[in-house]
């Protein structure tokens, strides 16, 4: 069933726990997506990022997330992740997503808390949830790209003026993650986790977790996370499903027998993300 984003985080926010928000650009990703979610019984949110719209075009992708929702006995939420152009969000709330991202980190506080609301002042009016972010991680992620330099991690006085100044539904923010690959081992700032969710009494989200130990993670849902982000995980396990084909049957060349492993690996990983989130059971 296809749901709000609002709706899957205030129930995780009110009992602790954490729902993966995962990226799909193709269909074996959301097929993956969705048999995790419901062999876990897990509310689930669909994340597309504004590349993999650009790669698969948004009528592709709302269609297949539209039609898997319709199918699915779990709460699936639509989401816009890391939108960054007015265009690109007005799309996605007429194309029928039930949550997106402005991502206004770069700009100034003003500027960034001025953009949240024109795009708040719309989608609540059609019943959108609006995630925004507060403080910049760095790496890279699709067309995000942020140097170490410029990274900063989230100041609680600003997140809860942010806050005030927009009543938005969910706040991302930076506590130490990046997005992409790690190079070693990222070290979170959980004392200001701990301190931004105390002052915000909200659903908080966590951006750039593939990678992060699972330690780490228990310890941020512990402490507030309720929305967690996975796409290079995914990625990864994808394309070491498709070498290993390759490695065992090198003469493969129908793409179901060379998708279809890959897409089984997916599956046991976001399955995996799931329990360890929390959130298995929770549909």
């Amino acid at each position: 069933m296809l749901v709000t984003g609002k709706e899957i985080l205030a129930k995780a926010h009110q009992e602790g726990y954490a729902v993966g928000a995962f990226n799909i650009s193709n269909m074996e990703i959301l097929q993956a997506i969705i048999a995790a979610a419901e062999e876990e019984r897990s509310p689930v949110i669909i994340q597309t990022s504004e590349g993999a719209i650009q790669y698969a075009g948004i009528d592709y992708l709302k269609t297949m997330v539209h039609l898997a929702a319709s199918k699915a006995s779990v709460p699936v939420a639509l989401h816009l992740d890391h939108g960054t152009t007015y265009e690109t969000i007005i799309s996605c709330i007429r194309n029928g997503y039930t949550s997106v991202m402005i991502d206004g980190s770069h700009h100034p506080l003003d500027e960034n808390i001025a953009a949240t609301n024109e795009i708040i002042k719309i989608a609540h009016a059609v019943g959108v949830s609006v995630e925004a972010e507060l403080g910049r991680l760095g790496g890279i992620e699709d067309n995000i790209s942020v140097d170490e330099k410029d990274a900063r991690l989230t100041h609680p006085d600003e997140a809860v003026e942010f806050v005030k100044a927009t009543g938005v539904d969910y706040l991302a923010i930076a506590i130490g993650t990046a997005h992409g690959k790690y190079k070693g081992k990222p070290e979170l700032d959980f004392e200001r986790l701990e301190t931004i969710k105390r002052l915000l009494n909200m659903p908080i989200v966590l951006h750039g977790a593939s990678g992060v130990g699972e330690e780490d993670i228990k310890k941020a849902v512990s402490l507030g996370i309720n929305k967690i982000n996975i796409d290079t995980d995914i990625r990864v396990a994808f394309t070491e499903g498709v070498k290993a084909v390759f490695k065992n049957k090198p003469e493969e060349y129908d793409p179901r027998k060379i998708c279809g492993p890959a897409r089984e690996d997916m599956k046991e990983v976001i399955k995996g993300k799931m329990r360890l989130f929390g959130c298995s059971g929770k549909a």
